[in-house]
């Protein structure tokens, strides 16, 4: 072959350190990632179906791990193949302000070089470190985002606590209070005696711990139990009435015993719920400190006698124990109970899971608070006129097929969730976060308006978006000292991100969204409090699809922790590998909803992938072409058949989220067949000349486009810079070509 030389950047390998960051600022020159300047430049058509994911945000409380790049990665992909088949697509950014979290971070920063607390600085001062904080972790945040090829459009970032949410949330708030679901009152609450506050179920974690398991002689009786410091106010026996061992006893019957403090007298409750086979099948009842035990109580209209303060310090009940702390009062108190002869035996084995704060690392101790709640059992109508509770809205909204989770076998821990949904708890005791919208006011007798105040109509509580003045005396009204639970503004994100309540123009042509991509471990936290939210407030779901992806563990299955020493940081692999690298080996043999081993040797691996698919591209431009030919020769016409089925087989399994497989099949087509094979064959054909040589060199040039075009969502960065140097394409950026083959019509374009 005569042979036309490749452009000299092929001379060197492929430098992904060099080539990434001119290939971001092309990208982000070009506003390719907002739909409207796609639409503005013809590449997409103004009534084109519009295709919309909103990012999960990241908290603002540090940088980028493994898990948050396997979900920019599955969402990139989705987003890149879209908008070339032509959608309208939309993927919008935004940041978390994990309250909780972020507060506990500066506050113990604070106290590490000042050894101040909150109450030192004042509420004030404390929200402007904060403040300083976020701004400088946003930075950092969005620039490793953007590192990871990230196609998002930018111009629409959101942030949980910017003022547009603000509106949002404060909108929310009314609109579900004048409907009767936020209430305030007391009930059992996961109490944070550390940062005392109150903490979401959803942030629960649960640390397996081995402690004593105490069996104690109650009466006639002999219970278990692993807090013997909460046992002061227990004077009731719940028995299973189906239990043969207890059938003596009658539900109601009082029964005289010792117990720590001298004789009480305990009542016999029977529940058909009891377990029988824990323990000794007899419990007691503590229902100030367990939430279990609180609902027991409320079903038999039990006392409910708080032993434990908000610091975890044993009140005047515990008698010559109180005013001691929980961990110094237990080993003293079954002391006690063992010179009364009352200790039977101990377990010094006994496995169980502490519930911990995830956010500041606190044992939680369950306490009863005066609270806001969301009432998820009351009915109210929806704005599309169907009358039903939150919870059952959230479960049709899956059973009726409007929303699809995947994999499926996730639908029934989503149910199984639901059906043990507790009203939800969304005040926290913290400064940082949306306050709650509500004014407390206490009566004075001070004249207002030359008139004497009447505080028999004084309104101690009003819920308003504005600060309320008293019309019957001079007493200002105070705002809740109390924020909003994160949970509470992120359950907004798929629709307050796209301008509700005011500006509802991105609102009508984005959502509901395509897909709510995010890891299987809180489908729970978030995934159903979107769905209850955008029910509620909108009457519809907030997403189609919902795309659960796995967690991404080290090369023997074990979860990264820094305790192991096995954490791989996303942004390192992407200096050492580059961001193509990192991605495909986050994406390949990662099945929906299943984790992933990772280890830096297969990171590095893609690397050679990137290698060889720079070096395909340097033989293509450097045989002859024939970009207007039209007639192939039949091997030649077989070949592009061939590619044209891969391209089918890709699209395909994309479209079932099986991103996966369709990396797999692209990977190996271009290493297997089109490496190895196809441009090993064609080396003589090209060597020989003539008709055969000039149908060859355009079938491999036509076989690049299409692989470039099948790796981009995969490979952005290496694919957009080989696109560069091609001299005959059809657009200025791979980004915004054509896919390959129309799904939906079923044909090659």
């Amino acid at each position: 072959m005569d042979g036309s030389k490749a452009p000299e950047v092929f001379l060197k390998p492929y430098d992904p350190a060099a080539q990434e960051p001119k290939i971001l600022e092309m990208w982000e020159k070009s506003g390719y990632a907002n739909p409207d300047v796609c639409v503005e430049k013809g590449v997409t058509k103004p009534d084109a179906e519009s295709y919309s994911i909103v990012l999960p945000p990241p908290n603002v409380t540090g940088t980028l791990h493994m898990g948050h790049a396997a979900m920019l990665a599955v969402e990139d992909i989705l987003i890149r193949y879209h908008r070339m088949r032509g959608y309208k697509t939309l993927w919008l950014p935004g940041t978390d302000s994990a309250a909780i979290a972020t507060q506990s971070k500066v506050e113990t920063d604070i106290y590490k070089k000042e050894k101040k607390t909150r109450h030192d600085l004042g509420r004030e001062e404390l929200l402007r470190r904060i403040d300083e904080f976020v701004e400088e972790s946003k930075a950092t945040i969005i620039n490793q985002t953007k590192k990871m090829g990230s196609s998002l459009d930018w111009s629409r970032y959101a942030y949980t606590m910017d003022p547009p949410r603000y509106r949002a949330v404060m909108e929310a708030f009314m609109r579900m209070y004048e409907a009767g679901l936020i209430y305030r009152g007391n009930r059992i609450v996961n109490w944070d005696p550390k940062l005392q506050t109150t903490v979401s179920d959803d942030e629960i974690e649960y640390v397996e711990q081995k402690d004593p398991f105490y069996y104690f002689q109650y009466g006639p009786f002999v219970m278990g139990t692993v807090r013997p410091e909460t046992k002061f106010g227990d004077k009731c026996v719940i028995i299973n009435p189906a239990d043969e061992r207890y059938k003596k006893y009658k539900h109601g019957q009082k029964i005289d015993l010792e117990w720590i403090d001298g004789p009480i007298t305990a009542t016999v409750i029977h529940d058909p719920d009891q377990d029988m086979e824990f323990g000794s099948g007899v419990m007691t009842i503590t229902a100030a400190h367990d939430a279990h035990d609180f609902e027991l109580a409320q079903k038999y209209d039990l006392p409910v006698i708080q032993v434990i303060d908000d610091r975890g310090i044993l009140l005047p009940i515990a008698g010559e124990f109180a005013g001691m702390h929980i961990k110094k009062a237990r080993p003293a108190i079954v002391e006690k109970l063992k010179a009364k002869s009352l200790l039977v035996k101990v377990d010094e084995n006994y496995v169980h899971n502490v519930a911990t704060n995830s956010r500041g690392g606190g044992v939680i101790e369950p306490q009863i608070k005066r609270q806001w709640f969301i009432a998820v059992n009351k009915a109210v109508e929806f704005p599309d006129g169907k009358t039903m509770t939150l919870k059952e809205r959230m479960r049709e909204a899956v059973e009726s097929s409007a929303i699809k989770i995947m994999p499926e076998r996730f639908e029934k821990i989503y149910y199984h969730w639901i059906d043990n949904l507790r009203d939800w708890c969304i005040s926290r005791q913290i400064w940082f976060g949306h306050r709650i919208p509500a004014w407390h006011h206490e009566p004075k007798c001070i004249p207002i308006s030359g008139r004497e105040a009447d505080i028999s109509k004084c309104i101690p509580i009003i819920v308003s978006r504005e600060k309320p003045e008293c019309q019957f005396c001079a007493a200002a009204y105070e705002q809740d000292p109390d924020t909003l639970d994160t949970w509470f503004s992120s359950g907004l994100w798929t629709f307050s991100t796209l301008g509700w309540p005011e500006d509802t123009k991105d609102l009508k042509t984005y959502h509901p969204t395509s897909v709510l991509e995010t890891g299987y471990d809180i489908i729970f936290f978030w995934v159903a409090r979107m769905i209850l939210m955008s029910g509620f407030l909108l009457g519809d779901i907030p997403f189609r699809n919902v795309y659960l992806h796995g967690l991404v563990r080290d090369a023997k299955g074990r979860k990264m922790s820094k305790s192991l020493g096995n954490v791989i940081d996303p942004l390192d692999m992407v200096n050492k590998y580059g961001a193509d690298a990192a991605r495909l080996s986050l994406i390949i043999g990662a099945a929906v909803g299943n984790d992933i081993k990772l280890s830096e040797d297969r990171v590095r691996g893609y690397k050679h992938f990137a290698n060889k698919l720079w070096n395909i591209a340097r033989f293509v431009l450097e045989s002859d072409r024939d970009p207007m030919r039209s007639d192939l020769i039949g091997s030649d016409q077989r070949l592009v058949d061939e590619v044209q089925n891969v391209v089918k087989s890709v699209s395909e399994h994309i479209d079932k989220f099986r991103l996966d497989l369709a990396a797999d099949q692209a990977y190996h087509f271009v290493w297997d067949r089109f490496a190895a094979e196809i441009i090993e064959e064609s080396k003589p054909i090209l060597k020989a000349g003539g008709e055969p040589a000039a149908s060859r060199s355009y079938t491999l040039y036509a076989i690049l486009l299409t692989s470039l075009k099948l790796l981009h969502p995969f490979m952005p960065f290496v694919t957009e810079a080989i696109w560069q140097e091609l001299p005959s394409k059809e657009s200025d950026l791979l980004m915004v070509a054509k896919w390959p083959f129309d799904s939906a019509q079923g044909k090659f374009v």
